[in-house]
């Protein structure tokens, strides 16, 4: 069936790639060894010589954000930064958090005090100037805030006076942030208005109906006939999709007032920022509900039998390029009941080929066959010599319900108030893998007849399935029988309708 949000939300995800530098763990640390303002180390980010960290107080954790911090530390470091910088918003807003670190650095540094140390900002400047970069690269949504990009500017001004150079480095972060930010707009706006054009195709065709709904001028095989090129078709729109979705997405519906810290704000204005994430999801159902239409319309059953099996093949398509979530699209738009109880016409249909996608993607054992294609797909992915080798699409939904048990079966903190920062060591290493996945540009060449159609034909609601399924093959009890009668009654009442106020 269609999928729905969930509460949102041995590789790591940095501005360059993965470093192998983490491992991966959601155990709880003993308090009692956590007492104090010492850090407790074990699998985790590392950021100084020594074990990686496992938790420690916030404000210990902003401390080895500082760019002095830093620069001693080993390869990992960057590791270190996507992680706090995309687990601290659960505690803390990115304008605070920046606000924070700059006053930090200015008192480290004696930015404030005249004459500066320019030897010493000239060591420090660079420092400060790559970890904001990291943070508008990764993070760039962030700075939509104009107090975000008002400190950044701060910073840059006191120790600009050092090196012309960091004049010209700020101007191209800040050129470059701004044609990221202006890109995700764009996008934004053109997924809004593909939805508005999707709910209206929706009511109108409800509207419609009378007996039979209507035949649609154009169906799926009259715009594209070739499975493997509608694949690659749905690959170019789910890898569109998954390009606006941000990291912090991933963990902005966990943003709460945690409760083990009354002196910490709610951040309930950042809950509603998971637009494009929804969106995703909403294209997921769409393309459910645009399978089971094609399905469903055509009149004869030999028709309906040609689409069924055209989609299995689309789908099997899909699972050789890598694209799960348009796989297990089709696959739910298949198991809809409207068209599964089309017994006839999967009785004409050549359906051996779709029993071995849906075993693929059978939910049994927590998706384990699905986990294990997944994996082999990554591995590809890893050694690929193509581009087209690299695609790695998801099945998103059961991505994002992973990250929601991550955090629902670990705490944020620990009974001493400590951050559980191995938590999100686990929390950076599944949304870096998704944010490596989500770089790869489509090889596939672009038709935009057909990406038109995917966007914009008009699909039926479950009502409208019903409706049609029915009509190719009559109701076979009473439950049926009851349904199909209120569902004419109710079309005809709407066409009525229509037409009064048509009249009027």
């Amino acid at each position: 069936m269609p999928q729905t949000v969930f509460p949102a939300a041995g590789t790591m995800f940095t501005p360059s790639g993965f470093s192998p530098h983490l491992a991966s763990t959601c155990s709880e640390a003993d308090p009692e060894e956590e007492e104090g303002p010492q850090e407790a180390r074990g699998p985790g980010a590392c950021v100084a010589d020594g074990p990686p960290i496992t938790s420690a107080s916030l404000d210990t954790l902003i401390q080895h954000l500082c760019p002095m911090c830093l620069t001693h530390c080993p390869p990992p470091q960057k590791a270190y930064v996507f992680t706090f910088l995309l687990s601290a918003r659960l505690f803390i807003s990115p304008p605070e958090l920046l606000a924070r670190l700059c006053d930090t650095c200015i008192k480290q540094q004696q930015l404030d005090q005249s004459p500066m140390d320019t030897a010493k900002v000239r060591k420090f400047g660079p420092k400060i100037l790559q970890l904001l970069t990291e943070w508008t690269e990764t993070f760039p949504t962030d700075f939509r805030d104009e107090k975000m990009v008002g400190l950044f500017k701060d910073i840059i001004h006191r120790i600009a006076p050092c090196d012309e150079a960091y004049w010209k480095t700020l101007n191209q972060v800040l050129q470059t942030l701004n044609q990221k930010l202006a890109a995700i707009a764009q996008g934004e706006e053109s997924i809004v208005k593909v939805n508005a054009s999707s709910v209206s195709s929706i009511s109108d065709k409800l509207v419609g109906f009378k007996t039979k709904p209507p035949p649609i001028q154009k169906d799926i095989l009259s715009i594209c006939n070739d499975p493997y090129t509608l694949a690659q078709q749905l690959t170019h729109v789910e890898l569109e999709h998954l390009s606006y979705i941000g990291p912090e997405e991933f963990v902005q519906a966990f943003v709460q007032k945690d409760p083990l810290d009354s002196t910490q704000p709610c951040f309930s204005e950042q809950k509603k920022k998971t637009t494009n994430l929804e969106a995703y999801v909403r294209w997921f159902n769409r393309l459910c509900y645009l399978v089971a239409t094609e399905i469903c319309m055509p009149a004869k059953k030999k028709q309906r039998a040609q689409v069924i099996e055209f989609f299995i093949d689309v789908a099997r398509e899909c699972f050789n390029i890598g694209n799960f979530n348009s796989l297990m699209a089709i696959i739910s738009g298949m198991n809809m009941s409207p068209v599964s109880r089309l017994k006839k016409t999967w009785g004409k249909a050549k359906t051996a080929k779709f029993f071995i996608l849906e075993h693929q993607m059978d939910p049994t054992g927590n998706f384990y066959n699905y986990r294990t294609a997944l994996r082999g797909a990554v591995h590809r992915s890893q050694t690929a010599n193509s581009i087209r080798e690299k695609i790695v699409i998801p099945f998103f939904s059961l991505l994002i319900k992973d990250i929601y048990f991550l955090n629902e079966g670990c705490a944020n903190r620990l009974p001493n108030g400590h951050v559980h920062f191995a938590k999100f060591v686990e929390l950076a290493r599944q949304v870096g893998e998704f944010m490596t996945w989500k770089q790869i540009e489509c090889p596939f060449e672009t038709d935009r007849s057909i990406l038109h159609y995917l966007h914009t034909a008009p699909i039926f609601s479950e009502d409208g399935l019903y409706l049609a399924s029915y009509e190719s093959e009559s109701p076979e009890n009473q439950v049926e029988k009851d349904r199909w009668k209120a569902l004419r009654s109710n079309i005809l009442v709407k066409t009525k309708e229509l037409k009064e106020h048509h009249g009027s």
